[in-house]
This record gives structure tokens, sequence and C-alpha cells, in this order.
């Protein structure tokens, strides 16, 4: 039966062909199909359905859509163009049928010029047999048939009409009058174009012959337009892409089907993405624009990053920074606490080539000994308790750029191999690891102890020491330049005074003079506390300092009725410190406070001194 199968279908009579209506491909085609379409079975087998009927889409998809969805189907909607260029309209009876889990449309297809001869006769012998009743009949199967037509266009969700060739309304689906706001009976008979697409989207007259819709059933070519704008009734646009149709008949042209989809929703979200991007990429630009100008007023402003002072300790700093930081020389900076170590690291990775990578600054000093090898070179995750990921150390934090060894000093002695072979190979391995990896950094370490005691006392590696004192530069203490502080109190000033948001107020001479006076055994740092506490306690426009101790070249007198005792009791302090008060009273005058008053000469606030001549029973 399987070989049987094939014959029978050629021996058909009828066109036979099957379809993949998905695929869009001709499955199979019995020998009259091939005769009908004037096509070999080679040729036609494997071909798409569609190139059948070129200019007949929508059509094709209506029936191909009615089939599936029903299982069967009926049109005489669809024609053939002859190869002499004569069109054949054809008619096409179909069924669904599932073969290898896809649905197949598998038809009979007919001349419709032998159709209608047939049906002459048929309907002639029907006449004559069976009277009026047979016509009744006939006319109920053209009924229903139109019926389900309609139900199909119907259900469809976009909105589809169609127009003859003088361009007026033949039908209106109800999803064309949901998105229109008309009814089908407002449009019908009408010239439509008029009605829904008589302008552009700015507005301005839109003219029929310009028309793409009417275009495609002047020159008989499909036109399908991706954003335009049809009108409703109440007047509001709606954003809609469409295909125009020509439909034929015998070869004629005798109108159009239109099938648009309203899109407003989707090009609203469209030009809303795109405003976004638009302002995303504006602000990319300004702050790009932005941080230039920042990093260049920095670089302006700061210079040496906040290395201030004219001294010759200064000059001679920045000459060694200016002669290293271009190289890839370790550099050792010491000092005690407070001198600005860290700002000379900071102007020696500047003006180095990896400044455009970031310096990446370890305190060691605040890590817990235990963490040492995870901070310095990471870890993998399950390496130690605790370690529930992966980790990346500083070392690979700073890979093409700086690495700033604060408080070298507290290193632990254990690890200290381990970042020797760093600094000489430039491998290492996470804790947890078997890997090794490579990193490509330059070191510059700072501390405030001797390493060179620490070497001789056992605690500090000497080769990682000289590994480290390839180049060392000491940061000067600032009771050594001491003709710097007038320029790095006004600094200090200026930039307090803007972080508080108030106007800076005046250093005067004798504020100077106080702090040049003190030994600033907290160095910089020390001084810079002194003067954020006199910005913020300012009240006057004029600073005054609280300096901790005595001033340096000002002898405490002692009192004239009590010698000097290793031991000062809390009577003879009392009774040393009023004599003190009153004597700096006499040489200012009784005056109290201002640049000349007593308490600028004893180094503490008006305030402070009021309270203590309160205190101490003294008379102004």
């Amino acid at each position: 039966m399987t070989t049987l199968a094939p014959l029978l279908l050629d021996a058909m009579a009828e066109a036979v062909v099957a379809f993949d209506p998905v695929d869009d491909r001709i499955l199979a085609a019995n020998a009259a199909a091939c005769r009908l379409y004037g096509r070999r079975s080679e040729d036609l087998v494997g071909a798409r359905m569609s190139a059948l009927h070129p200019d007949q889409f929508p059509s094709l998809v209506v029936f191909t859509e009615a089939v599936l969805h029903q299982g069967r189907g009926w049109t005489r909607a669809l024609a053939l163009e002859d190869a002499d260029g004569k069109g054949r309209q054809l008619e096409y009876l179909a069924s669904r049928l599932t073969l290898d889990q896809r649905q197949v449309v598998v038809s009979l297809v007919n001349d419709l010029e032998d159709v209608r001869r047939r049906e002459v006769d048929s309907e002639a012998d029907g006449f004559l047999r069976d009277g009026m009743e047979g016509w009744r009949r006939v006319e109920q199967v053209f009924r229903d048939i139109e019926r389900h037509n309609q139900l199909i266009l119907g259900a469809a969700g976009e909105g589809i009409y169609g127009v003859n060739a003088e361009g007026k309304a033949t039908f209106v689906n109800p999803a064309a009058e949901r998105l229109l706001g008309w009814k089908a009976a407002d449009l019908v008979t009408r010239n439509i174009h008029h009605v829904v697409h008589y302008a552009h989207p700015d507005g301005s007259h839109y003219d029929e012959k310009d028309c793409p819709i009417y275009s495609a059933f002047r020159d008989g070519a499909t036109r399908r337009v991706e954003d335009d704008v049809f009108w409703r009734k109440d007047g509001a646009p709606i954003r809609v892409e469409y295909t125009s149709t020509p439909i034929r008949d015998r070869g004629s042209i005798v109108g159009a089907v239109i099938v648009f989809r309203d899109i407003t929703s989707r090009k609203e979200s469209e030009e809303r993405l795109r405003a976004a991007l638009e302002e995303v990429e504006q602000l990319r630009q300004r702050l790009e624009l932005e941080n230039a100008y920042l990093q260049e007023e920095i670089k302006t402003e700061r210079k040496h990053h906040e290395i201030i002072g004219a001294s010759a300790a200064i000059q001679r700093l920045l000459r060694q920074i200016e002669l290293v930081a271009a190289t890839e020389a370790t550099v050792l900076i010491t000092g005690e606490s407070g001198t600005g170590k860290e700002l000379i690291a900071r102007a020696l990775h500047q003006g180095s080539s990896r400044s455009h990578r970031p310096m990446i600054r370890v305190n060691c000093a605040a890590i817990p000994r235990e963490l040492f090898e995870s901070e310095f070179f990471g870890h993998v995750k399950g390496a130690f308790t605790g370690a529930v990921r992966d980790r990346v150390g500083r070392f690979e934090l700073a890979d093409g750029g700086t690495l700033f060894l604060d408080e070298l000093g507290e290193i632990p002695l254990e690890l200290q191999p381990k970042l020797l072979r760093v600094l000489q190979e430039g491998h290492f391995e996470r804790v947890g690891e078997d890997r090794t990896r490579s990193v490509d950094v330059r070191v510059i370490a700072a501390t405030n102890r001797r390493l060179d005691e620490e070497v001789a006392r056992g605690t500090f590696r000497e080769d990682l020491f000289y590994r480290l004192n390839v180049f060392p530069i000491e940061s000067v203490p600032l009771r050594q330049r001491r003709d710097d502080i007038p320029l790095l109190a006004a600094h200090i000033v200026k930039t307090c005074a803007l972080r508080l948001g108030r106007p800076a107020p005046q250093l005067t001479r004798g504020g100077i003079e106080q702090l040049m006076d003190y030994d600033w055994p907290g160095n910089v740092r020390e001084l810079e506390n002194i003067i954020e506490r006199a910005v913020i306690l300012d009240q006057g426009g004029r600073l005054a300092f609280d300096i901790p101790g005595r001033r340096v070249g000002l002898p405490l007198p002692a009192t004239p009725s009590q010698p000097a005792e290793a031991v000062v009791t809390e009577t003879n302090r009392r009774a040393r410190d009023r004599a003190n008060i009153i004597q700096a009273l006499a040489a200012c005058g009784g005056r109290v406070s201002g640049p000349s008053g007593a308490a600028a000469m004893l180094g503490v606030r008006p305030t402070t001194l009021a309270s203590r001549i309160k205190t101490l029973g003294i008379r102004p």
C-alpha cells in the first residue's frame, strides 16, 4: 500500500499539493499540480509556497490560518500568473494533517475557470432536477463560507481593511474599528485615505498620490512601511506599521488589502530609551570633561601633592622626588610621624609612568598579624576559617601601578621572605592556592623606625632592608624647617575654612610667632589639628591658638618668695601661676585678649586666661 500511494496520487485528475505553513515549504505535489503550476516536480517540491503567489501573501496567510484553526478551509482569493503573463484564479480546498509532529496543509487545487464551467453545468443539472430548493442550498453554502471568513477576520489581532481600485474601503475588520475609532459601516464605500491617512505626523497634508497604500494597487507592488501615522476618529494620531498588498482578479489589479499594527507604545518606549541613552552619553561626556578639568586643577593647585614650603630642606626634598619619580627604583621614606611621608609617596607616583594606574596604600600597622599574608597576596575560598570567597590581595590590585607600604617596620618577620621574593621576582601565590601569579608593581615604603637598628636587633631582615633602601628619602621634621610654618599655616587655614563652609579667618603676626616658637613634636599633623581647632572656635575673624605646654624661649618665672624645688606642691604651683599671669598682664598693660594681650603672650585662649584670673583671685 505504501508503494501504491504515490501512484494513486499521481493518477488523480485533481491537482494536490501539501505544504508546511510554518517553514513555508512545499512537501509534495502530484502530476496534476505540476501541470497546473507549470513546473517540474523536482522544481516544485522544496520551493516556498509563498513564491507561487508572491503578491498575495496576506491572502495566503489568512487561508492557512483558517485551515490550521478550523481543520479545513477554502479560498478563491489566490491567483497564478502564467508564463505569458496572464493570470488564472485558483480554488484551494484544504485540510489540516499532522505529520512528524508538525501541522501540514494538504489541498486540492483547481483552476477556477474549470470549476466555474463545472459549476454552471452542475447548477443547470441541479436546477433541472431540484429547482429552486437546490439554489437555496447552494446559497447557504456560500453564506457559511462568508461567515467563516468573517470569523477569521474578526479573530485577527491586527487591523485589516480592503480598498478597491478607486481607493474606497470594501471591508474593515473589528480590530481596525477598535484601533481607528470608526465603525465599519462608516468607512465602507468611503475614500479611506481621506479619513484616516490624510496628514503626515507633523500635520502637513498627505496627498493620496504619494500614499504607499494606493501605490500598491496602481503599480502592483507590495508596500511595507515600518513607521507612519493613521488618524483616529477623535483626531488623535496612532503610530502604525503596515503592509499594503495588491489584489488581482484574472490578472487585473482590483484593489489592495492593508494589514496594520499599532506601534505607538513601542515607539514611545524606543524614544524614551533613546532619550535616556543620549542623556547618559551627555552625562558621561560632561563627567569626563569635569574630571579632566578637576585633575588639571588639582595638579595646578597642589603642585607636588601639597608638599608646601620654601625652605632649603623642602627644596632638597623636591629635587630628590623629581630625580627618582620617573625611574622604577624602590624608594624608602623615613621620618617622624606626621611629617607627610604619604604626600611624598603620592608625588613619586604622580611623577612616574605609572600615574595612569592607582597607587594602593597598605597601612601595615593596622593589619592583624594573622592576616598579613592574605592582605598582601590574597586568598582562595576555604583557605582558612572565614575565607568564604576568593579575595584579591594588594599586590594584584596594584598591578601596573604603585604599592605604598606605610609603617613598613610593622611587617612580621616570618612574612618578610615572601615580600622579598615578590619584590625580586614579581611572583607570589594566594593563600591556599598552588598557582603562581605574576605582577608588575613599583614599591614605595615608609617608616618612622630606624630599620638599620631593627636589622642589628634581628627584628628586620637585612636583605629586605637593602632591597627596599635603594633610594632613601628623609622626611624632615617641622622643627627643622620653621621657615615653612607661615606657608603651611596659611594653606591649612584656607583648607579648613573651605571644608567647614565659612570665611577664612586672618592669621596675625602674633599667631605666626606662637606657631613658630613651638617645637611641634607631632609635626605637620599636630599643626593641622591645632589650626583646625582654632578655625572652629574662631568668632572674630582672628585666630587664637591653644598650643599645649609652654612656648620655646619664654621661661616661666619662679615666685619671688619661694625658691625652686624639685617637687612643686599645689599651693606653690597656684602661687607661681598667679605670679606668672600678673607679670604677663603687667607686660601687656592689663590687656587680656588681642594680638598684644596677655593670652597671646602666654599661648592660651583669652577665655581660658579670663577663667584663670577669676579662679586665682587676680584683680584686673
